[in-house]
């Protein structure tokens, strides 16, 4: 089953969000070993290359660990959940405000549709 990835974000780094995403969701929970470069790979439908870079740039991150000759394991840290929280949150955020920026909104008009929104309980993707 190939996953769906986006054009505009590198396939490993896309990987590592989703992973990051489990994380979050505690369907993957610290200490818990991810599946084998080559099992994701064919898992996701994407050359092991991919996989390995996206356990890299996690291991980098200091999410992960690799041990030699027994897998890639989710760190064992407590506060692992909160920050990867906080880093999904200032990226979205992020991209939230630029795309606003690009249409031409000012900071006040960015909060007060965002105010609006979030008092009109409409969080399913309906248009207001």
């Amino acid at each position: 089953m190939a996953a769906d990835f986006e054009a505009s974000k590198p396939i490993y780094l896309q990987i590592a969000d989703h992973i990051f995403q489990k994380i979050v969701r505690k369907e993957i929970k610290p200490g818990d070993k991810l599946s084998s470069v080559r099992e994701m790979a064919i898992q996701l439908g994407v050359n092991p290359n991919t996989i390995q870079r996206s356990y890299t740039e996690m291991e980098r991150m200091g999410v992960v660990e690799t041990k030699r000759g027994q897998g890639t394991f989710v760190l064992e840290r407590d506060s692992i959940v909160e920050e990867l929280l906080l880093t999904m949150q200032k990226e979205i955020i992020t991209q939230f405000v630029k795309s606003m920026e690009e249409l031409g909104f000012s900071k006040e008009e960015m909060i007060h549709g965002l105010q609006s929104f979030l008092s009109e309980g409409d969080t399913n993707g309906d248009p207001i």
